[in-house]
């Protein structure tokens, strides 16, 4: 997991600084965060020793649905806000690269400290590191919800554009009918 984030912060990195940027891998880099995000905090949700060491498990089951269900919906808004030409408009901003750090230092704290032959009490420089992550993933709950509300907002005078104009459209057809 930490060298997947690794590249992938070095792979964007790079394209930045070279200019190599490209559509597709516009597309594809945050698809594949949210894969790779997603199918990690299903399987801690699943895991009888994290839900048996977390503060709370129905409160880490909630994180989860939120965290996922945000990614889904911001996703589903950047594919409609690109259908309307206005892509722009919901661009990573930086709490979602606040949100996105939280979420990956919370998901390696948690997952080092549910590794075979690594106790859950295990310090490291004086930390707790379990609890650093259960902590830090609560704190990026938060901040998904944060971000996921910030791009509705920004999103949202287009969205209400397009619905007025379906709506006229589909009153025009009714009187031209």
């Amino acid at each position: 997991f930490l060298l997947a984030g690794v590249t992938d912060w070095a792979d964007g990195f790079l394209a930045r600084q070279r200019n190599e940027e490209s559509p597709f891998g516009a597309f594809l880099d945050p698809v594949a965060d949210k894969l790779m995000v997603s199918a990690v905090l299903v399987l801690m949700a699943a895991d009888p020793q994290m839900r048996s060491q977390i503060f709370s498990p129905a409160l880490f089951t909630i994180i989860v649905a939120i965290i996922i269900g945000r990614e889904i919906t911001i996703s589903a808004l950047r594919e409609w806000m690109a259908e309307l030409g206005q892509r722009a408009k919901v661009r990573v901003a930086m709490i979602g690269k606040i949100k996105t750090t939280a979420q990956m230092v919370a998901l390696l704290c948690l997952l080092y400290s549910v590794a075979p032959n690594v106790p859950v009490e295990d310090i490291w420089m004086g930390w707790p590191v379990f609890h650093i992550g259960d902590w830090t993933l609560a704190i990026a709950a938060v901040l998904t919800l944060w971000s996921g509300l910030q791009y509705l907002h920004a999103a949202w005078p287009s969205l209400r554009e397009d619905e007025r104009a379906a709506r006229e459209r589909s009153r025009q057809k009714k009187l031209g009918n």
